[in-house]
């Protein structure tokens, strides 16, 4: 049997240049390749972003498994050759088919050295570490080829979701090639299908998109973006295309293209413009056929700066001391897209240093950050949030930040970190910073814990920013001066007001709006909004308190901003309508 060797604990990074100088110097050493070709695929990566390894295949100059042997020799791995034992599926309770599939990790042999498994991609270190979480067992690592693990994963997992799927097609499913898979799959690859996703993503990047979403109609596909908080349709593609479109980004996601029944979710990492951009895609059947939505993660556009997000001097004061407190929790609410989580990476970026330890638990992790650890949960696998924060905990952190609290158990844990001396930030779904502590109680947790552990809340929403290049003065600046000072008269006492409005050029798209920025308010959990917690007071009664230390309601922090000529009463009045 040959002898196995775990994985290097340090792995490189597959899109760092010192891999790429490092592994192509590696393959000339050992003759493989000549210095000229190894040359042709480093100027590659460097221009289109995408990885070393990767575009050595790409390009021909080394087959699959030219490259995973190659790979084997550089990481110390033995390359896995199916055949040497009968096949079987291990630990299936933890490690089901759709993890497997996924994220391409073939368990094949179980014994008392260990768990050993057989990677196609050994530098993706994510699913390892989740594989090591739910797992007791030592974790060794040997390196298989495309090809093999797919021969392998189809007889194993097959009946489970790896092959076609069986039964009828979904509603709207009108083009014939989705009855047939092969068919699907040949379409999918075709050049000009190829072409159009990749344009379409391109143009999502190019518009600062945050999401995309892909949605079949009766005779088309429309495509539709979101940019700035606001959606607009920029494609209409023809129905002929819809299936090949939709199979295209499901297997860029490496998704089931044959599951057109269930929802699915994956992500996937690609290279635009030379800059590596990461993609959440869901999909959910419908009644015209498959919907798919594209969550852009375009870490390059991120400046984690209280300024850059649009808070002012005081509200970044109480945010610091927030951070500083030894423990307790911290929550961050609002809906959706609301840049909670932003918010709370730069919270983190602001303690972050050698002497703090930090582990962040999220789903999916959006920004990696040197220093913390960050854990991606894994569903699949039944390493959710709870299962993650129980195993968190024996590591002793000073911080640990909550991708969600999604419900009670989740929640009960953040309690309980909180008490035993960790400071926890996390985020939830509230209308505003008072409500918060009414939608924990609903929850089920007891109002003495919160009163002992709340520390602050922080609810925010996302406004559209003026464009700095064309907006204008407004041209009724004294009834809309007015209007605002008559909203809130503390205004007066501020600079003089540049109340402008939106015009519309060439670098905003002709919107006026460019880019986004917050508006928010802070409650300090002090003393006496304490008190107010323990006597179960209403919400109300809680923001009452508040303004009396110098609360500023986020429609308000939104007429300020207005004030400063960053945004308009109109962007203010849409998102704050209902709070």
């Amino acid at each position: 049997m040959t002898q196995q060797v775990r994985v290097k604990a340090n792995a490189p990074d597959p899109h760092a240049s010192s891999f790429r100088e490092a592994f192509g110097t590696f393959l000339l050493s050992s003759g493989l390749l000549d210095r000229a070709s190894i040359e042709r695929a480093q100027r590659a990566a460097s221009t289109t972003g995408e990885r070393f390894d990767q575009v050595l295949t790409k390009l021909g100059l080394l087959s699959e498994g030219d490259l995973a042997i190659s790979l084997g020799h550089y990481l110390n791995l033995p390359l896995h050759t199916p055949g040497g034992e009968p096949l079987q599926r291990l630990l299936a309770d933890k490690l089901p088919a759709s993890f497997v599939l996924q994220n391409r990790i073939l368990p094949v042999r179980l014994d008392e050295a260990g768990l050993t498994l057989a990677v196609v991609d050994p530098l993706d270190q994510v699913p390892l570490d989740a594989v090591r979480f739910v797992t007791d067992h030592a974790i060794r690592h040997e390196i298989i080829t495309p090809a093999d693990f797919e021969r392998a994963a189809e007889a194993l997992y097959r009946e489970a979701g790896g092959g076609a799927a069986e039964g009828p097609p979904s509603q709207g499913s009108e083009d014939p090639s989705e009855h047939d898979l092969q068919r699907l799959r040949d379409s999918a690859s075709e050049a000009p299908v190829i072409r159009l996703v990749n344009q379409i993503i391109a143009d999502a990047v190019d518009a600062r998109a945050s999401d995309i979403y892909i949605e079949p109609t009766v005779g088309a596909l429309s495509v539709r973006f979101r940019v700035d908080g606001l959606l607009r349709v920029v494609h209409e593609v023809p129905a002929r295309q819809r299936a090949a479109v939709i199979s295209r980004i499901k297997i860029l996601a490496r998704l089931d293209i044959a599951e057109r029944r269930l929802p699915q979710d994956g992500r996937v990492k690609l290279a635009i413009r030379g800059t590596d951009i990461d993609f959440r895609v869901a999909t959910i059947p419908t009644a015209d056929g498959e919907t798919v939505t594209l969550r852009v993660l375009d870490r390059s556009r991120v400046r984690l700066e209280f300024p850059a997000l649009g808070f002012d001097d005081d509200q970044i004061t109480l945010l610091q001391r927030l951070t500083e407190q030894p423990n307790g929790i911290i929550l961050v609410t609002g809906p959706t897209g609301s840049g909670k989580t932003t918010t709370l990476y730069t919270m983190l970026k602001h303690v972050n240093q050698p002497t703090v330890k930090i582990f962040t638990v999220e789903d999916p992790i959006e920004y990696q950050l040197q220093g913390i650890s960050q854990v991606q949960v894994q569903p699949a696998i039944d390493l959710d949030f709870p299962t993650c924060l129980r195993a968190i905990l024996r590591h002793h952190p000073d911080m640990i930040l909550i991708g969600e609290i999604r419900d009670t158990e989740t929640a009960r844990i953040a309690v309980q970190a909180s008490l035993t001396g960790h400071l926890v930030l996390s985020t939830l779904h509230t209308n505003s910073a008072s409500e918060t502590v009414t939608r924990l109680i609903d929850m089920g947790i007891e109002h003495f814990l919160l009163g002992s552990t709340l520390r602050g809340i922080i609810a925010q929403r996302l406004v559209r920013r003026l464009c700095p290049a064309c907006s204008r003065p407004h041209a009724d600046s004294d009834h809309l001066t007015a209007r605002l000072c008559e909203e809130m008269p503390a205004l007066q006492s501020r600079d003089a007001p540049d109340l402008r409005q939106p015009v519309g050029c060439e670098q905003c798209q002709s919107t006026g709006f460019r880019g986004q920025l917050s508006i928010a308010e802070i409650v300090i959990v002090d003393d006496g909004v304490r008190n107010l917690i323990l006597q179960r007071t209403p919400a109300a009664d809680i923001e009452r308190l508040a303004r009396t230390k110098g609360f500023i309601s986020m429609y308000e922090d939104g007429l300020a901003k207005v004030w400063a000529g960053l945004t308009t009463i109109e962007e203010v009045l849409r998102v704050t309508h209902d709070v």
